[in-house]
């Protein structure tokens, strides 16, 4: 039997324990797998595009357990009021086989997401940093400033998203949280200006330029995360190019991170080395460092170890009959025998 994860069961996981523990424990699940990198079996996503946005693959193992996710980026789906971005995933037994956990993972990828932001920011953003923006304020907002508030102490946020129905919706979800002072910009530059860390998370799939260089100050980090895919940027190139520049997987992010607009040898530096202590992550007070991030396959592996742990110490979720079991494996043919013996309630079991 395979354990399934719905939303509400999700939802029910991440409120059990609170959502900022969520990230936290998270963020330790993801810097375990970084740490212990060469065990993993690594390749770009694989992506079918149309004219109206994208559907990827994102599949990894370590040997032990195989995990794969499937997920769109569509940005008119906000039109019909559907998600422009969601996503399910499996996590299976390589030595089997077969599945052992079959999750949604539209709202763990936004825990994940913020929580693969914070980590990385643990190691680029300046010690004192307290000060943030965030350009953007779509769904993965709150997570992202509930990730920084937790993991880097930040006080203060300013935001700015071009709908400003977003930004209000942002400021009334974080008034749950008195301890974060949100302040909303009328621009991005206003936004920008003094903070320690910016967070670009758009959803347009475009060429754009959310970030220029005059708005980049000495020792600010960029936490750039809506630059996703072929033929979607947020920053200036030339920002790219003052900068200490940090990727998940580099074969990847050549191809859809903002370090797309570059030559194919500019220098970055991936994630795993910092954790594994090999390279510094800031090098000075006064560098300016980005986190071109795409999102990678091994975050997706991590947080679906994180559920399937947290699932069974909780007890949330269900048994599903995903994987037939014949009495005789090779005659798979008598499951279509209506008899009582395979009755549905057979194929549906509360944990």
């Amino acid at each position: 039997m395979t354990l399934f994860i719905d939303v509400d069961h999700a939802a029910r996981l991440f409120a059990s324990v609170g959502i900022r523990r969520a990230i936290r424990e998270m963020a330790v699940y993801i810097e375990a797998d970084y740490s212990r990198w060469a065990q993993f079996d690594k390749s770009p996503r694989t992506a079918n595009h149309s004219a109206d946005g994208v559907i990827e693959l994102m599949p990894t193992d370590d040997g032990q357990q195989y995990s794969f996710k499937y997920v769109n980026g569509h940005p008119d789906n906000g039109q019909s009021n559907l998600l422009t971005v969601m996503a399910f995933g499996v996590l299976a037994d390589v030595h089997s086989g077969y599945p052992t956990l079959l999750s949604e993972l539209t709202l763990t990828t936004a825990v994940r997401t913020a929580a693969t932001s914070a980590l990385v920011a643990k190691s680029l953003a300046r010690p004192d940093a307290s000060i943030m923006a965030i350009i953007g304020n779509g769904a993965q907002s709150e997570f992202q400033a509930l990730a920084f508030h937790e993991m880097l102490s930040i006080k203060e946020l300013r935001i700015f998203d071009i709908d400003r129905d977003a930004s209000l919706k942002l400021k009334h979800n974080l008034s749950a949280f008195p301890d974060i002072e949100v302040i909303l910009a009328s621009s991005v530059q206003e936004a920008v200006k003094g903070a320690h860390i910016v967070t670009t998370v758009t959803a347009d799939k475009a060429y754009a330029t959310i970030l220029t260089p005059e708005m980049i100050e000495p020792g600010m980090h960029i936490n750039a995360v809506g630059g996703d895919c072929p033929g979607k940027t947020e920053l200036h190139a030339d920002i790219l190019r003052n900068a200490r520049v940090i990727v998940e997987f580099e074969p990847q992010t050549r191809i859809e991170g903002d370090i797309q607009q570059l030559e194919a040898d500019f220098p970055v530096v991936e994630f795993f080395r910092i954790v594994q202590g090999e390279v510094p992550g800031r090098e000075n007070d006064a560098q300016v460092t980005v986190f071109d991030s795409v999102g990678f396959a091994l975050e997706d592996f991590s947080s679906l170890r994180y559920v399937h742990d947290l699932a069974r110490e909780h007890a949330i979720g269900e048994r599903i009959h995903l994987v037939p079991t014949p009495a005789n494996i090779k005659n798979l043919y008598q499951l279509l025998d209506q008899s009582p013996a395979i009755a549905p309630s057979r194929l549906r079991t509360v944990l």
